[in-house]
């Protein structure tokens, strides 16, 4: 438990360096330009087909799953406009006191504080946000219904592609990142760097297969809760199985999946604070570096522990 808490301590201190920073904020704009643009191109194809899906399910589904999504999206939009309200009040006064190490943990701590903050009001009020929106859906016609949830699931594939291929970013340049926290932190330590065409190539097979799994498992996202843990858990499989493979190949040179499997209680735990980033947005460009620089100490430890 202490080398999984270490590690997690040890992939915060990490994504608030300031080259960690700068790399994940670039290649979050670009990643994030490229599917806007991408979504805008094709969005009138892609309300098509989630229209025509939503067509086919039963009014009592399609309203309690929109009452759900609304509310999800009224608790997304609030954490926003905290985060940027607590900033709009008092950025001066913190930029002014603070070093830019202090005032990037400053932003993120504002960020968990106001998630933190509006999830415990959903959890004491849920059930009251939940009635007022059903109710809403209630008096609207099925049409109009159905064209909102089916924008919502048109924001959630295009938000679902960037988090996908921000996870295949930081994978394809994990050597040049690994290889930093190396010198940074353990410069003497020996590590392996001649791995790389092999993860590449099972980076593309767990994208293939998430992809995959997004399609079959799509009909569950119409299911309240259900969709719920079916989005984190693929979130969860995807960066746990991808930077793993990354962090363990430069951490042992050979990943040996039987040794792996005795450190998989941590992997997962780290994977899932990992994707918990992503119900941030712009918060989200960050939980790829995070899980694969806390996988890197958390295997490095254990190997270190054998030797």
């Amino acid at each position: 438990m202490q080398d999984f808490m270490d590690a997690v301590v040890f992939g915060f201190k990490e994504i608030l360096r300031v080259n960690t920073m700068k790399f994940a904020m670039v290649s979050g704009i670009v990643v994030s330009a490229i599917w806007i643009g991408v979504g805008l191109y094709f969005w009138d194809d892609i309300i098509a087909l989630t229209s025509s899906t939503l067509s086919l399910l039963p009014f009592s589904m399609l309203r309690a799953n929109g009452a759900w999504m609304l509310s999800t999206f009224l608790w997304l939009q609030l954490v926003l406009v905290t985060f940027a309200l607590i900033f709009a009040f008092f950025g001066n006064m913190i930029v002014e006191r603070l070093d830019r190490k202090k005032y990037a943990l400053l932003s993120i701590g504002i960020g968990v504080f106001s998630a933190g903050f509006w999830s415990i009001v959903w959890s004491q009020e849920s059930d009251y946000i939940y009635a007022q929106f059903l109710k809403l859906l209630t008096w609207l016609p099925f049409e109009t219904i159905e064209k909102g949830i089916a924008y919502l699931i048109g924001f959630y594939v295009i938000y679902s592609a960037i988090i996908v291929t921000l996870i295949f970013t930081t994978s394809i340049f994990s050597g040049k990142f690994l290889n930093g926290l190396k010198e940074r932190n353990c410069p003497y330590d020996g590590m392996y760097d001649d791995y790389e065409v092999k993860t590449i190539l099972k980076t593309l097979r767990d994208t293939l297969i998430f992809t995959l799994l997004s399609v079959i498992s799509f009909p569950l996202l119409f299911i309240p809760v259900v969709n719920f843990i079916l989005l984190v858990g693929l979130w969860v499989w995807l960066m746990k199985d991808t930077l793993t493979t990354d962090a363990a190949s430069f951490v042992f040179g050979k990943v040996d999946k039987e040794q792996l499997k005795k450190y998989r209680a941590g992997l997962w735990g780290i994977s899932l604070i990992g994707s918990l980033f992503n119900f941030i947005p712009v918060f989200n460009v960050f939980g790829p570096y995070f899980s694969e620089a806390s996988m890197f100490y958390y295997l490095k430890e254990k190997r270190d522990q054998y030797d």
